[in-house]
């Protein structure tokens, strides 16, 4: 394929197309080169996947390993304190998103029962109880306030701690934690002391759920004696980060995308019957869980190029749902596009195991809060909402927002 853009140093990450969209270094790159070779900076050259087919394409492919142990995962982007790697990461048990088959397949069955559509929709009336919960107690306070502190962010904690067997009370500890983790310029030592200091929380709570199980998702797992409590541990940090991290991002970044288009968001109010198609909708748009990493088990074509054994390839979620070549005019926001094979929630063995629960939690905190307030704004202008660009989950760190008295 013709090369017609620079290859880049460094991942772009700079949010300079919009609060929304790639940046724009990265769908020039994607209109030229959608498997481009990349150069990391500590001089790795690997490989950054933007193109929807071939973002597919890869994710289907086991060749390209999600395993961090098998050879050095290099990071695209300068990590300040952070020494450059130079040994694979040890496998963490439990932490099966970091996995390949058989391995994968073993600790995913585990979970399968518990994450079904029927079972999901059986949470459904449970879910709206939470969201209306959490909205009288917004409704009660007076504007300003922070939609990320007072709904987004409690919302899916809620949902996720009851799943679980986490209790609630417990949210600061495991909320502070992940997003430490999550910082992307964290160093070392930071990231492992918040994920150190989750893990023996978690390790304290499956003990005490194998000794005295209840009914949640944590007890039925404690009661499988083919898992460690190291096991145990690894799922319960993987299912608490995702689970609320993921949808509390999605409800304050797609608030404020709506906010930001008060045509989409009037026509959405007056007819709830376009919901559904606006969560799928809202979903391909922000991708805010973005960037992954696999790693080049052997010499792998894809989109024209040869990816070398040993590579680390850059897989943009992001970028490949707004694929022209895809979905049409796919920067902007349209509630009645009804996007169709979207890889927001991954693809292929390691697609996300609690997205329909995140698009149940979508629906009911979306509806419920346009429900209720019917004046909802933003309290300060869109350029001063600060962005996530410093996380691995992107977002917004608050959303200040407005209404008028007496609208709910």
């Amino acid at each position: 394929m013709t090369q017609t853009v620079p290859v880049p140093h460094g991942l772009p990450m700079d949010r300079n197309a919009g609060p929304f969209a790639p940046p724009r270094e990265i769908s020039e790159l994607r209109a030229a080169r959608p498997v481009s070779p990349l150069v990391f900076p500590d001089g790795h050259h690997g490989w950054l996947v933007t193109g929807y087919d071939e973002v597919r394409k890869l994710l289907a492919d086991t060749r390209f390993s999600s395993r961090l142990d098998l050879g050095v995962i290099h990071v695209p982007y300068e990590t300040p304190g952070m020494p450059t790697p130079t040994e694979p990461s040890p496998q963490i048990p439990g932490l099966f998103v970091a996995m390949d088959p058989p391995d994968h397949t073993r600790l995913r069955h585990k979970l399968t029962g518990a994450f079904t559509l029927r079972r999901m929709k059986q949470l459904q009336d449970h879910l709206a109880e939470i969201v209306e919960r959490q909205l009288d107690e917004m409704a009660r306070m007076a504007p300003p306030v922070d939609l990320v502190k007072h709904f987004a962010l409690p919302v899916p904690s809620l949902v996720i701690c009851e799943m679980l067997g986490v209790p609630y009370e417990d949210r600061d500890t495991f909320q502070v934690n992940s997003a430490k983790f999550l910082v992307k310029e964290q160093t070392l030592e930071e990231k492992g002391a918040a994920y150190g200091a989750m893990t023996a929380y978690l390790a304290e709570l499956v003990v005490r759920k194998r000794a005295e199980p209840g009914e949640d998702i944590l007890s039925d797992l404690a009661r499988d004696e083919d898992l460690s409590i190291e096991e145990l541990v690894g799922i319960a940090f993987l299912l608490l980060l995702a689970g609320h991290e993921t949808t509390a991002n999605m409800l304050a970044l797609g608030t404020f995308a709506l906010l930001e288009n008060p045509e989409q968001l009037a026509e959405l109010r007056a007819d709830p019957e376009l919901l559904p198609d606006a969560v799928e909708e809202l979903i391909r748009y922000l991708s805010v869980a973005d960037i992954f990493y696999r790693y080049a088990t052997e010499d792998i074509e894809l989109g024209g190029e040869t990816i070398t054994e040993g590579s680390t390839v850059v897989v943009s979620l992001l970028a490949a749902n707004h694929d022209p070549r895809k979905f049409e005019d796919p920067d902007t926001l349209d509630i009645h596009r009804q996007p169709r094979g979207l890889v927001a929630f991954g693809h292929g063995v390691h697609l996300c195991l609690g997205h329909q629960l995140a698009r149940l939690e979508m629906r009911a905190g979306f509806g419920g809060l346009l429900r209720r307030f019917a004046t909802l704004r933003l309290a300060v202008d869109a350029d001063r909402v600060p962005l996530r660009t410093d996380m691995n989950i992107y977002g917004v760190h608050e959303l200040p927002v407005t209404w008028t008295d007496g609208d709910h």
